[in-house]
């Protein structure tokens, strides 16, 4: 069965807009469920107590379920740099919403891709959202009463960023808090399929072997982040984690690639350390989990924000939902996210033994 890839591209921001059902990455939310989203209690940090940030959404419908016609997965992510830790997901946030074909949102049929077309179908018609981050925002700003926020620490960084300045007027403050937004587009994985089932039995060790080789001779090929690389060539070259050879070609024909996607396949591990050994059942219905996809280090590169770089790093982030997709009684239903990090058990301990 091919694996689904995801590669970021710049498009026109009507396009990625809730009424398109987008993949995207950065930005604000584009939300399926618009009148029941998400709050800074649902997305607060395991670590700091701050709400989360949008990182991306992958709209997954089961066809297979009229009650999820319409599926989107959306992970979020602490921005604090003490929150990042390795191989712990305490500032990593998944949720899943789904809708039947006929809702009280979005019309039976499919979307026409025109900017124009129903501009009506907003979250704002429903709801009120943070200026900052776009999730619900239950207050405004005491001065002007215009603006609304999700909680003090986002009002507070707005006002340091220009409201102070524009407060009381009908001038807009471009929030820089956010990720860089990106269109996710989905190729499959035919080409890496069709590697995989070279007749030479010995093919992948030889590979790896040749791979190992590059790596010594400085000739192997490198992710575009210099911080990304340098972690992951340093485990490269250690002699008791051959996986990482296996992920770096595994991924070669596709080397931009930021999302796999493989709904009841097995997660592509970047290291032997730190594999999710039990993930938690649905909260909701307290059946079995599967593997849906996962986020691959290269969509780091194209976050753009250097102050934020230095804090947010992962090997992977492998997300795994509710086997049945079951209905969500609070429309946005917690799923199960998993960091692996590019890190040797010896650093670990080092590390948590310093915490």
């Amino acid at each position: 069965m091919a694996v689904d890839l995801g590669f970021v591209e710049k498009c026109e921001s009507w396009r990625l807009e809730s009424r398109f059902y987008p993949n995207k990455v950065g930005g604000k939310p584009a939300w399926l469920d618009l009148k029941s989203i998400l709050g800074k209690d649902d997305l607060e940090c395991d670590y700091c107590g701050d709400p989360c940030v949008f990182l991306c959404q992958i709209y997954a419908p089961y066809e297979e379920d009229s009650n999820a016609f319409h599926r989107t997965v959306y992970i979020f992510v602490c921005k604090n740099a003490n929150c990042c830790r390795p191989n712990q997901n305490g500032n990593l946030k998944v949720f899943r919403s789904q809708l039947s074909r006929i809702n009280d949102f979005y019309p039976a049929e499919p979307p026409m891709e025109q900017k124009d077309w129903r501009m009506d179908i907003d979250v704002s018609q429903w709801v009120k959202t943070c200026c900052v981050c776009g999730i619900l925002a239950p207050n405004h700003c005491g001065k002007c009463k215009v603006v609304n926020y999700c909680s003090r620490v986002h009002q507070v960084c707005d006002w340091k960023n220009g409201h102070k300045d524009i407060c009381g007027t009908e001038a807009k403050n471009d929030s820089r808090f956010l990720f860089p937004e990106y269109e996710i587009v989905i190729e499959d994985d035919i080409t890496v399929i069709e590697n995989i089932k070279q007749n030479d039995p010995d093919s992948e060790h030889k590979e790896i072997e040749k791979y190992n080789a590059m790596i010594q001779d400085g000739k192997a090929g490198t992710f575009q982040n210099e911080d990304v690389n340098n972690d992951l060539l340093q485990m490269a070259n250690d002699e008791k984690d051959k996986m990482f050879a296996k992920f770096r070609l595994k991924i070669d024909d596709y080397p931009d690639q930021i999302l796999r996607y493989d709904r009841g396949g097995k997660v592509l591990y970047i290291s032997s350390h730190g594999q999710i050994t039990d993930v938690p059942k649905c909260p909701e219905c307290n059946g079995d989990r599967q593997f849906e996809f996962q986020i691959m280090p290269q969509l780091l590169n194209f976050l753009d924000l250097k102050d934020v770089m230095k804090c947010l790093d992962w090997g992977i982030l492998a997300v795994f939902t509710c086997k049945q997709s079951c209905i969500p009684k609070n429309k946005y239903i917690k799923e199960y996210i998993w960091k692996q990090d590019i890190v040797q058990e010896e650093s670990e301990s080092r590390i948590n033994q310093n915490m």
